[in-house]
């Protein structure tokens, strides 16, 4: 196999599991892509990019649909949430590090703790301010 953790791979859904859902990488290994990863609509024989989360020593693949590696994945929520305020004619979202996981997972499509390290690093550039019930693009 020469599959490391990290790489970026074409993935084939197969099947929805208790777990989450069975894919074909590269279409020649098996993986799975847990529940938990999955912020987007999925179905079957639907084709994906996603990332080696982990060989596991049975050989089995744990997958993603993001990159891995802190710096990654930090960067694309970054982008992400950037993007979201700019595309928002007010300038802001009605969403806060107190929204619960629903509602950050219904808007923004991540988790929670993913888009509380997106807004945290994004206040640190300066580039957002944190309100009791939004978060404000900065107009520079």
């Amino acid at each position: 196999m020469d599959l490391q953790e990290g790489d970026k791979v074409q993935l084939i859904i197969e099947t929805e599991t208790g777990l989450g859902y069975t894919v074909l990488i590269n279409e020649e290994f098996d993986g799975l892509l847990f529940r938990s990863e999955v912020f987007q609509p999925l179905e079957e024989n639907m084709e994906v990019t996603g990332y080696i989360k982990n060989i596991r020593e049975d050989g089995k693949i744990d997958v993603s649909l993001r990159p891995q590696g802190f710096r990654n994945v930090i960067d694309s929520d970054v982008e992400k949430v950037l993007q979201k305020l700019k595309d928002s004619r007010e300038g802001f979202l009605l969403l806060t590090d107190k929204s619960s996981p629903d509602s950050i997972r219904f808007h923004m499509k991540m988790s929670k703790k993913a888009f509380k390290k997106a807004v945290g690093n994004l206040y640190k550039q300066k580039l957002i301010v944190i309100k009791e019930d939004r978060i404000e693009l900065l107009n520079k």
